[in-house]
């Protein structure tokens, strides 16, 4: 027996067609203002000399050939190298001293049951949005008396500072949603609490930990302040810190070589970020039911 199909309507193809546009145009926006601050790094970094400051060169494109001038300046008049390695060294090691105070902190707040528990919680995490210029001072002061002035190690000590607050609070939040029952079943099948930790905890808890993770390593490339204060050597200076003393030198800016600075520093680490990420969503919306 047929069944009567149901009548086509120009309204409803209207309204599916005009949510369809409505969508592009939203991401064609969000793509634009994601891509145009990297598309403009790039020609500023690839542009000649004489188009950064001829008027009549329209400031999207390009009136004379390319160049890697820019960057060979980076690599030959200034220590961008070693800027470089020194801030994936700092923030290598941010990571590693935040996931190792981090995990078993986080784990304790977040299994331990006593008074004022989640109080302590909140209050760990408010020390993370105090300025940092109200702290640099008596961190410098920890820092002289330690003798690391003037060192990247110094930056090492004071960077978890303003990453473990917030990682801590994010891990115990994150251990919270790990069902205390299959803890309990490693216990009764002959774990240990490390034991039971380390093979059912932290497996599941996978997702959490990497976002911890990213947040402490972009956070270490991008501080500034700190290392302002902390650093003075070039051979001991971050990206962030190298790119921006020496290559702004009073009122002249080497436009072309902050870029291509910039450019080199941002574009693998964003790359990198959204790699992890596309991870971590799939670790939260299929990984937790493993």
């Amino acid at each position: 027996m047929a069944v009567a199909s149901r009548p086509y309507t120009s309204r409803g193809w209207s309204r599916k067609t005009t949510d369809r546009v409505l969508s592009y145009v939203a991401l064609a926006f969000y793509i634009l203002v994601a891509v145009f601050p990297i598309y403009w790094m790039a020609m500023t970094a690839l542009k000649d000399d004489y188009d950064l400051v001829d008027v009549t060169v329209v400031p999207f494109w390009f009136g004379r050939p390319l160049t890697l001038e820019h960057f060979a300046y980076l690599f030959t008049n200034t220590r961008f190298a070693t800027w470089l390695g020194n801030t994936f060294l700092i923030s290598t090691f941010v990571v590693v001293i935040t996931l190792v105070l981090c995990i078993p902190g986080a784990y304790a707040l977040a299994r331990l049951r006593f008074r004022g528990a989640e109080n302590l919680g909140i209050g760990i995490f408010l020390t993370y949005i105090v300025p940092p210029t109200l702290l640099f001072l008596p961190m410098a002061q920890l820092v002289a008396a330690l003798g690391l002035y003037n060192s990247k190690w110094g930056l090492v000590l004071v960077y978890p500072t303003f990453t473990i607050p917030f990682c801590l609070w994010l891990l115990a939040g994150f251990f919270r949603t790990v069902p205390i029952e299959i803890e309990e079943a490693a216990l009764v099948d002959g774990c240990t609490r490390l034991q039971a930790v380390l093979r059912v905890v932290l497996p599941l808890s996978v997702a959490g930990i990497l976002t911890a993770a990213i947040f402490a390593f972009t956070l270490g490339m991008q501080e500034f302040v700190y290392a302002l204060t902390f650093v003075s050597t070039s051979g001991e200076k971050p990206v962030t810190l190298g790119v921006v003393t020496e290559l702004i030198r009073g009122d002249v800016y080497f436009w072309g070589s902050l870029m291509a600075g910039a450019l080199l520093a941002g574009v693998p680490v964003a790359v990198l970020y959204n790699f992890f990420l596309d991870h971590f969503v799939e670790g939260i919306t299929g990984g937790a039911l493993k």
